[in-house]
């Protein structure tokens, strides 16, 4: 990654900020600090139980990485074997949304993409779901630190337009991504030094029929950028000749410090103009067709903070598809950890098949012995989402508790908005029965989610209570065509 200057950088020296009147904006019963779809999904199921609820969100609309980093991917609602849906929920609701507007292409089952998204009308329908459910939104609105007594959460500050401000809750959910309120509270976290690189996406017309990995890597060192390789797709509304770019990452950048995201999103720039003016040099007569359409308002992160819960999600328990009395959610999309350079990634899958990318292709194998039985998905515990050091707060998306090769696994987005979801029914519960986020039954939390729409599963398999819905609905929900 390029760096700034030092001769730009601010000075460390320090400025007193006389203490100030805060005034109190919100008054409510849950605070969601971060619009991600995971953290608008956490205030629908909250706002269903009746629940006065403020979301804040830094952007200017809601989806997180799904809008603003413009990753058009959902992944499969199947189990590895195509056979079982897994989850449902919101995340189907918003499918079924986006479908009555053409703004979804549903494929067929694999390992690799489900549902490809118009992510501009995503950002609509999630603006929709918000109004519908009387949700306080405050978008441009960053969060700022909270105020904290005894291990309780008493009201968070924010920062916008307006100025300072306090928003006062009950619960709150950090759908931060970077576990920016967790952190706070000085909940342990880890930042590997070999985190998972963030990409910068882009809508490109004219780069249709080059195969990038090649080409890019062929020309990277007269322009300077690093080896690499990614991936492209066509996406609903877009023309014939226009895909979503996802070609590159920023290596070595960690987005949870504000000095290094600033680089990334600058490098991640430079990178696709780097790509393009590879074709514009080694490939003139493509010169007339080729234009920049749109870039990511943000920079699609994978990884940064991965803070300590009551448990940390292991491999073991991913491939193997360990049962949890506490699984609040469910996921068949394999372990990818991408290299920390060079573009190239491990996947391992839960047939106990490997395949890594390297320099010279892929290369096909096994973690372990093939054998006649495997599990076909796996379960994400409520205790990954809760800490010790607070009671009133509880952690959703890609922030939670699991090692390096289980984030790998959990962390795409049709897994982390089922945490949302179970963040959205716990603040409920937490509010109907006055208890701390550790107190709450896992069992209710369970059941109240099947009753939402969630599907739960027992340690035998089968789905929790019984399930009413007709194999059609069961068809509709699912996206299956």
């Amino acid at each position: 990654m390029k760096h700034i200057p030092d001769s730009f950088r601010s000075a460390t020296d320090e400025i007193v900020d006389p203490a100030a009147h805060i005034p109190v904006v919100e008054d409510v019963d849950l605070c969601v600090v971060g619009g991600s779809c995971t953290g608008v999904f956490a205030a629908v199921r909250a706002a269903r139980r009746g629940l006065r609820v403020a979301l804040i969100e830094k952007q200017n609309s809601f989806g997180g990485v799904a809008t603003n980093g413009m990753v058009c991917i959902w992944h499969s609602e199947l189990c590895t074997e195509h056979r079982q849906q897994i989850w449902s929920g919101v995340t189907a609701e918003v499918l079924e949304r986006l479908k009555q507007r053409d703004a979804v292409e549903v494929r067929d089952p694999n390992p690799d993409t489900r549902f490809i998204l118009n992510t501009e009308e995503l950002k609509i329908e999630l603006d929709a779901l918000v109004v519908e459910h009387q949700i306080r939104p405050y978008l441009h609105t960053w969060y700022a630190r909270p105020v904290v007594k005894d291990g309780h959460i008493e009201a968070v500050i924010i920062q916008n337009k307006d100025g300072r401000s306090a928003i006062r809750a009950k619960v709150y959910v950090d759908a931060s991504g970077d576990g920016d309120l967790a952190s706070h509270l000085e909940v342990p976290y880890t930042v590997r030094p070999d985190l998972q690189a963030p990409t910068t996406c882009a809508k490109i017309r004219g780069l249709g029929g080059i195969n990038m990995r090649q080409f890019y890597n062929e020309h990277r060192d007269e322009f300077d950028v690093p080896k690499d390789a990614g991936w492209s797709t066509a996406f609903p509304g877009g023309k014939d000749d226009v895909r979503l770019h996802a070609e590159t990452h920023v290596f070595g950048a960690n987005t949870a410090d504000a000095r290094q995201w600033t680089e990334a999103e600058m490098e991640g720039r430079r990178h696709i103009r780097a790509m393009m003016d590879m074709v514009r040099t080694h490939m003139p007569e493509r010169r007339e067709d080729l234009a920049l359409l749109a870039l990511s308002s943000s920079i699609g992160v994978r990884e940064t903070r991965r803070c300590q819960g009551l448990y940390r999600l292991t491999e073991m328990d991913v491939l193997e598809g360990r049962h949890f009395d506490d699984a609040i959610g469910y996921g068949s999309y394999r372990v990818d950890v991408h290299y920390p350079e060079g573009g190239g990634y491990l996947f391992k899958y839960l047939d106990g098949s490997t395949i890594a990318s390297t320099s010279s292709g892929r290369e096909y194998g096994r973690w372990r012995p093939e054998r006649d039985e495997n599990p076909s998905f796996y379960q994400i515990p409520f205790r990954t989402m809760l800490s010790s050091q607070c009671d009133n707060m509880i952690m959703a998306g890609r922030m939670i508790d699991a090692d390096e090769a289980a984030f790998g696994a959990i962390r795409v987005m049709v897994n982390m908005n089922q945490t949302g979801e179970a963040a959205g029914e716990a603040a409920a519960l937490m509010v109907e029965q006055n208890r701390s986020c550790q107190d709450i039954s896992v069992g209710e939390l369970r059941e109240r989610m099947r009753e939402g729409g969630s599907l739960i599963f027992t340690e035998s398999g089968d789905l929790l209570g019984d399930d009413s819905r007709t194999s059609d609905e069961m068809e509709k929900a699912s996206g299956s065509r």
